[in-house]
């Protein structure tokens, strides 16, 4: 009887130890505020051919909680040149933009930040991805923080 309750002590004690209470408390996210700079990419897949069209262009992001947003840089052909808001959804995993340049009609020539995007930011690095409801359609955002 000694044995079994010598044996089975380690088990119990283990048991015990790994149903007790935690800090089980996740991981702290990044929110990207600052000035970033780096490569808006345009992917297009093309249905019939799957052939992927791809465009780059280099830009400036700039994200104030207080003042909104501002899009800077290479807006000549591809990337809009934009300002507007944002916000973050409850879990901190994607930023809703609210271009106030993007037109109430019609159709823009050029790309706006705008509209819901996932996100991942290490402190250093932001990266952005929406895509179309079809995916044939990506815009990706790869930017490193350049200032405050």
């Amino acid at each position: 009887m000694k044995k079994i309750l010598l044996y089975s002590l380690p088990v119990l004690l283990a048991f015990v130890i790994g149903c007790g209470p935690g800090t089980n408390n996740p991981a702290p996210v990044n929110i990207p505020e600052g000035t970033f700079a780096g490569q808006f990419i345009y992917l297009h897949l093309h249905e019939k051919t799957g052939v992927i069209d791809t465009l780059k262009a280099n830009i400036q992001l700039k994200m104030e909680s207080t003042t909104g947003f501002q899009v800077t840089g290479d807006t000549s052909t591809l990337q809009a040149g934009s300002y507007g808001t944002y916000i973050f959804n409850s879990t901190n995993t994607a930023v809703d933009f609210m271009d106030k340049t993007y037109p109430a009609t019609g159709t823009s020539t050029k790309i706006h930040l705008n509209g819901i995007y996932a996100f991942a930011f290490d402190g250093t690095t932001l990266q952005m991805q929406t895509s179309s409801a079809y995916d044939t359609l990506s815009y990706i955002y790869v930017l490193k923080k350049t200032g405050n």
